[in-house]
């Protein structure tokens, strides 16, 4: 059963159409409020469910990095029907998600956020037990406070599947060796103070990319969850200005 709020949200508009994807262990309230933001600028949005979220951290256990990509693959071909041409905006692993897709597909602009293709120290990362010695283990999550955003933003996992943290794992790791293929203009947006994925991840993407017309956007108060945090409004307004912009 999917938790209350957590459902995938659709808002039709014009024939830009923007494709919203969520991160490890997150659920689509996360990214509603810019989904709105960028509805009400005329585009046609679409924010995914990833496989195993939004339901119960033991159903997450039993999906893979591949299962979390089909799901924006999905997300990808309905929005197909309803526009033109379609950016993906990502947060956390969903902007490495998205220029996952954006490998696969003619995607119009990539924007990410705090996408990590290193993760921050102070997660002590390295003392992950390996792969054969995690099945049915999981870590907890401390509950979130955030005020002022969706309700279901608040009422994310507990815990998380430490044999998902591998798959997170995988999903860097292909993603740093293939950024070469994505050649779709890119926005890269990070918060200096963001604690779970690295600030270092944004430059090393915006060196690693294939194409040429490639921006970073850099911010100071925000921590990781950058669409809700503190300085959401002004990351909503650097992702509708990037979409329009002639580059």
């Amino acid at each position: 059963m999917i938790l209350p709020g957590a459902e995938p949200f659709f808002l039709p508009g014009g024939s830009h159409g923007v494709l919203l994807v969520h991160g490890f262990t997150g659920l689509p309230a996360e990214l509603l409020l810019m989904g709105q933001f960028l509805n009400a600028k005329g585009f046609t949005v679409l924010g995914v469910r990833l496989a195993g979220h939004g339901t119960t951290a033991e159903d997450m256990s039993h999906t893979t990095a591949e299962d979390w990509f089909d799901s924006v693959r999905d997300g990808y071909a309905l929005l197909t029907g309803a526009a033109k041409k379609i950016s993906v905006i990502g947060h956390s692993m969903g902007g490495l998600l998205a220029l996952m897709l954006a490998m696969e597909e003619d995607i119009e602009r990539v924007i990410t956020l705090a996408a990590p293709i290193f993760i921050s120290e102070e997660l002590n990362i390295r003392l992950l037990p390996p792969r054969e010695e995690v099945s049915g283990v999981f870590y907890p999550k401390a509950r979130r406070k955030l005020k002022n955003v969706p309700a279901a933003v608040n009422n994310t996992y507990r815990k998380m599947p430490l044999v998902c943290v591998h798959e997170l794992l995988d999903v860097i790791a292909k993603v740093k060796i293939n950024l070469a293929a994505v050649t779709s203009p890119t926005l890269i947006m990070h918060s200096d103070n963001d604690k779970t994925a690295d600030p270092k991840s944004a430059q090393y993407i915006f060196e690693h990319l294939g194409g040429d017309k490639n921006r970073i956007c850099r911010l100071k108060k925000s921590g990781h969850l950058l669409p809700v945090d503190c300085e959401r409004d002004y990351v909503f307004i650097c992702a509708a200005d990037f979409l329009t912009a002639e580059l």
